[in-house]
């Protein structure tokens, strides 16, 4: 597989293969475009899927046509409408609407009839075989199969059991229903393909209406069909499935639908099997498919992701005719670049180490002051912007007094060179406010640093000084009286292998589970987030993205780290 870890800026972008393709189909007089995304409600929609709905819904835009939501709800054993609820929920927030909502089973009574129309005319016959049998009797790439002992049944003998089929006469595996094609076919899935199998199972639609279902290979292309899909879009591993979705669409003469196949999407450090994914859930590895380390689109969402910086991923990964692997880091890329753009910036401090500012009881000459009367001591209102990236977006006051939180990373006592953050003697500015020095280093009996003792500059606020003094660091703070405490959830990757998949013997993909994907610690707030709204989104400034949790209550507010900000000091240490 190709790597490709290059964001994708600026320059227009050619067509892709499919864009070529339907701009033809539309020079030639092919009429208006119909694509679909066909999900199995058997689990939670993640990332990979947001590509496909992505290309289906946006192609269907981009060129007037119209993309159906169809659910291929042909195995009752595993769907359920919680799934189905997730998955509308799931495109419409990431911005797109369908055109017809439809499902498989809509289609079980036509495709029934379509089968005993196969049965009349030679091309289907009832097997007795158990799936076993018939896995063992397939043959091999360079041996042919060998034929059913009941593939030479009549066509009465064939419609009398399919109807008896339906009726629950058999028990679960008794029998099924194949395709008589050729059974030393090239391509394996022409070997007399089971287009039946019994399942004495409710439906979640149908309810009990039926104990058979079709095969996804037998159901997708008559689906299709029915819908008069013109551009049938599927990921590269069904490319070997056209041959069969033609083949059928061919035996009964129905409306020519096609399919074209791209490249599915493969991320460092994710897995996208649903199965996977499920065992995580159900060995309770995670907690729920809307887990943040989950990528799944509804994990995604709860972790801070936008729907604009996932539709901008799937413009930037594109769409390839090869599989390829795309690196983490341009998802993180496009949430980081569109947060950036629409995020409001806030204060908060996750390692805390207090510092009190010993001359801060002068009156302040910045923009005033007032008594707060839960504090013994003197608060001036700081003016901060919310975010620099948007003139519209204003500005907030942030209360300073004279007992304040920073980060224990921005104070060394003996730094090294290039550490342009607090050290004794040293002076940095207080984000959006005035310049401390260093005067003292207070620690405990065992010798851990517990707090520091700083000087002011009344004269240096909004970035001047009297005597032109200027440095380099700026570091946040929080006004410990007036801090709001609450719990900030770390992210990482939920496993620490590049391909969690590449395992050695005796290992699975959970060998590879990291066990730090999750870290939780306390955090100081600047007040004006405690009356952030759930899935609200902020630059934590200096730190990182992060949304506002589900589980906060009134107490407790809960902030979920989205991604990390780059930091230049960080990187010099690796």
């Amino acid at each position: 597989m190709e790597t490709n870890t290059k964001p994708i800026e600026g320059a227009e972008r050619s067509l892709n293969f499919i864009e070529e393709i339907i701009e033809k189909h539309l020079a030639d007089g092919g009429g208006a475009i119909q694509t679909r995304f066909p999900p199995e409600p058997n689990g939670y929609l993640h990332i990979g899927h947001a590509k496909s709905i992505c290309l289906n819904f946006g192609l269907a835009a981009r060129y007037g046509g119209k993309c159906n939501l169809r659910f291929d709800d042909t195995n009752p054993v595993k769907e359920d409408v919680e799934y189905v609820d997730s998955i509308k929920d799931d495109i419409k927030w990431l911005g797109f609407d369908w055109a017809l909502e439809r499902y498989a089973s809509d289609y079980f009574e036509q495709l029934y009839d379509w089968a005993v129309q196969l049965i009349r005319t030679g091309k289907a016959y009832v097997d007795d075989q158990t799936q076993e049998q018939i896995r063992a009797t397939r043959g091999t790439i360079t041996q042919a199969g060998i034929d059913s002992p009941w593939r030479g049944r009549s066509v009465e003998e064939n419609l009398d059991l399919f109807a008896r089929m339906r009726a629950g006469e058999f028990p679960d595996g008794a029998k099924v229903l194949r395709a008589r094609i050729d059974m030393g076919h090239s391509n394996m899935l022409f070997r007399d393909p089971i287009l039946y199998r019994i399942l004495h199972t409710s439906h979640h639609r149908t309810g009990d209406a039926w104990c058979i279902y079709p095969m996804y290979d037998y159901a997708h292309g008559q689906s299709d069909s029915i819908e008069r899909i013109t551009h049938s879009i599927c990921t590269l591993e069904f490319a070997v499935h056209r041959p069969l979705y033609d083949w059928f669409i061919q035996e009964l003469g129905i409306f020519p639908s096609h399919q074209y196949e791209f490249a599915r999407l493969n991320l460092t450090y994710t897995i996208m099997s649903k199965r996977k994914l499920l065992q995580l859930v159900q060995e309770g590895v995670v907690n729920g498919w809307d887990d943040p380390r989950m990528p799944t689109i509804s994990g995604m969402r709860r972790r801070g992701y936008t729907p604009a910086s996932i539709r901008a991923f799937a413009e930037r990964v594109g769409v390839a005719k090869r599989d390829n692997v795309i690196d983490l880091g341009l998802l993180e890329f496009s949430v980081r670049e569109d947060l950036n753009r629409v995020a409001q910036r806030r204060m908060a401090v996750v390692n805390p180490l207090k510092v009190v500012i010993i001359n801060f009881e002068n009156v302040p000459r910045g923009t005033g002051f007032f008594e707060n009367s839960a504090f013994d001591g003197r608060t001036e209102m700081i003016r901060c912007v919310n975010n620099p990236e948007d003139e519209n977006a204003g500005t907030r006051e942030v209360p300073l007094s004279r007992e304040i939180y920073i980060e224990r990373t921005d104070f060394m006592e003996e730094p090294p060179k290039g550490f342009h953050r607090l050290k004794p003697g040293g002076e940095v500015r207080l984000r959006y406010a005035y310049l401390i020095k260093c005067e003292e280093v207070i620690k405990n009996e065992a010798g851990e640093i517990t707090e520091l003792r700083c000087t002011y500059d009344p004269e240096s606020a909004g970035g001047n000084s009297s005597d032109g003094r200027r440095v380099k660091g700026v570091i946040h703070w929080v006004s410990i009286p007036h801090a709001v405490k609450g719990e900030a959830r770390l992210y990482s990757t939920l496993f620490n292998k590049e391909n969690p998949e590449e395992c050695e013997e005796g290992e699975t993909f959970l060998s590879h589970i990291n066990p730090e994907s999750l870290t939780m610690s306390e955090i100081f707030m600047e007040p004006a987030l405690s009356e952030a709204a759930v899935g609200e989104k902020f630059q934590f400034e200096r730190i990182g993205y992060f949304s506002k949790d589900s589980d906060s209550t009134s107490e407790r507010p809960i902030f979920n780290r989205t991604v990390t900000l780059k930091d230049s000091w960080a990187k010099q240490q690796k």
